[in-house]
């Protein structure tokens, strides 16, 4: 779990956006750092003997630098106001299907899936999906599942509006077809980050999308596109 100061942290992070006061509080950064790397390891302790194909992820692998990439964006606020922690059994910065936790007042949730594929890994899970898509509307389907998460996250920026190239409109996978990215997620509250169960509540609700992200990297993982 993550201290009340280090929420506090974040919260003021958030406020006072700018170099100067990062620097004139850079210790309690330190502290902060600290902090969320043990939170990462506890995560690391849990989903491993869950998951084992996240036996050699360290937390480095895990985490995210705090420095906004602000070469393209309109927000030049230089630092992240959240912490996010990655689980994925890819090498670090190789995209593939994984869990996630994000952690911002007001906008907290867990994750998992294939998010923002390149154009020939979209490809290969498209054309598993075409293939196999009895298999992945089990998975969707199981009862722990449905209880924990709502099928896929759709939206308009997530979704083509007609078929991909390549496949018939009246093909029974359509809409999971059309999707550009294939994530699902729930919202928690933030005050939750601090009890002292909660690595092990979010584990077990992570865990039961290690079948969707099973699926989806053994579509990575074939040659063919």
């Amino acid at each position: 779990m993550l201290t009340k100061d280090s929420l506090q942290f974040l919260d003021d992070l958030k406020k006072n956006n700018n170099r100067d006061w990062f620097q004139d509080n850079k210790k309690r950064y330190e502290i902060f750092k600290k902090d969320y790397h043990q939170l990462v390891s506890d995560f690391l302790d849990v989903m491993k003997p869950l998951d084992p194909s996240l036996e050699l992820l360290e937390i480095k692998d895990c985490t995210f630098r705090i420095n906004r990439d602000i070469r393209f964006s309109k927000d030049k606020s230089p630092y992240k106001a959240h912490l996010g922690v990655w689980l994925s059994s890819g090498a670090k910065g190789a995209n593939r299907s994984g869990y996630y936790v994000h952690i911002e007042k007001g906008a907290s949730f867990i994750a998992g899936g294939f998010y923002s594929p390149d154009a020939d890994q979209l490809k290969k899970v498209r054309k598993e999906i075409a293939f196999f898509h009895d298999d992945l509307e089990a998975i969707l389907a199981d009862k722990n599942f449905k209880k924990e998460f709502d099928g896929f996250d759709i939206n308009e920026s997530n979704s083509l509006k007609s078929m991909p190239r390549g496949y018939e409109k009246d093909h029974p996978a359509i809409e999971f077809l059309k999707l550009k990215s294939f994530t699902t997620s729930q919202k928690f509250d933030i005050t939750e980050v601090t009890q002292k169960d909660f690595v092990k509540k979010m584990s077990q609700k992570l865990i039961v999308l290690k079948p969707l992200n099973e699926f989806i990297n053994r579509a990575l993982d074939t040659d063919e596109c």
